[in-house]
């Protein structure tokens, strides 16, 4: 180590006259426009997603609530059929269903009185009755069918249901199949011979 005359270190004298080691200087952090850019975008995206999906989930509840409100209605207009001793039945409509007892008086299907539950039923817009399968045949829905005709003569038969509902406890074996067009989904409604209903999802349905 050298030094001066005075006897101090001249490195030390040199590092007072240089100062403090500087240290590089590091980039400012935060983000480019270009990175601000891209999250953003991918933040839209998948907020896109997941307002396309929560449609097709609510959607898919709609005709999921509408195969178990006709299952729940069918039930309970079968136990009635049973404790009353009278006959029931169903006339389906691609936008609907109507119950009907049995007026031995007439002797044709007229409406339940004075029985809010089982007053005529439209399907929730979007829905509607796809296919009515009845004892293993297609049969062909008449869209006017709920419609109240009053200049029908008198030799009209009235309503003609196609599912019955026996005071015995047995039905009609039928397959009732709801089809929401908007995302592809399709639900089934079926009972037997005993009145034991099912309801079954079809695997195909839209996500």
């Amino acid at each position: 180590m050298r030094t001066s005359v005075s006897g101090i270190s001249t490195d030390a004298r040199l590092r007072r006259r240089a100062g403090p080691a500087r240290t590089p200087r590091r980039r400012a952090g935060g983000f480019t426009l270009l990175e601000l850019l891209v999250v953003v975008t991918i933040i839209g995206l998948l907020a896109g997603a997941v307002v396309l999906s929560t449609g097709n989930v609510r959607a898919d509840r709609d005709i999921e609530r509408e195969a178990r409100r006709l299952s729940s209605l069918i039930e309970l207009v079968r136990e009635e059929a049973i404790m009353q001793s009278r006959e029931h039945a169903i006339l389906f409509t691609p936008t609907g269903y109507q119950f009907y007892v049995y007026d031995y008086q007439t002797e044709q299907w007229a409406e339940p009185p004075n029985d809010a539950l089982l007053t005529p039923r439209e399907l929730d817009e979007g829905i509607e009755l796809e296919l009515l399968q009845v004892e293993d045949r297609n049969l062909v829905l008449d869209p006017a069918s709920l419609e109240a005709d009053e200049d029908d003569d008198e030799e009209d038969d009235g309503p003609q249901p196609q599912v019955m509902i026996l005071s015995s406890g047995e039905m009609t074996a039928f397959e009732a199949t709801f089809l929401q067009e908007s995302i592809d989904a399709r639900i089934t409604v079926s009972a037997d011979l005993a009145g034991m209903l099912t309801i079954t999802k079809d695997a195909t349905d839209g996500p």
